[in-house]
């Protein structure tokens, strides 16, 4: 059974940074593209970033470049978003996926494991 779960959300001020994390567990992590996504209320889920199987390549939203750095650890399994400078408009459940293809940032259809998400709110 593939449990895909996401921690460090929380409030943090305009400027700030937090760091979420992402933990695997029933599937060959190594073998899998993982990123993370966001969906604020009353918008459609987007791809804020994207990590190949090795954490070679890595791709971003144009909003987030240079604020955010994904990484990944394949020892243990683990995802992971360091979020800097943050913003209001960064305000958004997280949610980590992970898929047996290419990366993709447009086409969320193309993930297979999706975690519960956790909530990130940034005020002004």
């Amino acid at each position: 059974q593939v449990q895909v779960v996401e921690s460090g959300g929380g409030l943090v001020q305009a400027g700030g940074s937090l760091r979420l994390s992402c933990t695997v567990s029933g599937l060959a992590f190594d073998d899998y593209a993982m990123a993370w996504f966001r969906q604020a209320p009353g918008k459609e889920r987007e791809g804020v970033s994207c990590i190949s199987l090795t954490g070679n390549s890595k791709y971003y939203t144009d909003s987030v470049k240079g604020r955010f750095t994904i990484s990944r650890d394949n020892a243990k399994n683990m995802l992971y978003l360091q979020m800097n400078s943050m913003k209001p408009e960064d305000t958004a459940m997280y949610y980590c996926a992970a898929s047996d293809g290419y990366c993709s940032l447009d086409d969320d259809g193309r993930f297979d494991y999706w975690g519960q998400g956790t909530q990130v709110s940034v005020s002004s």
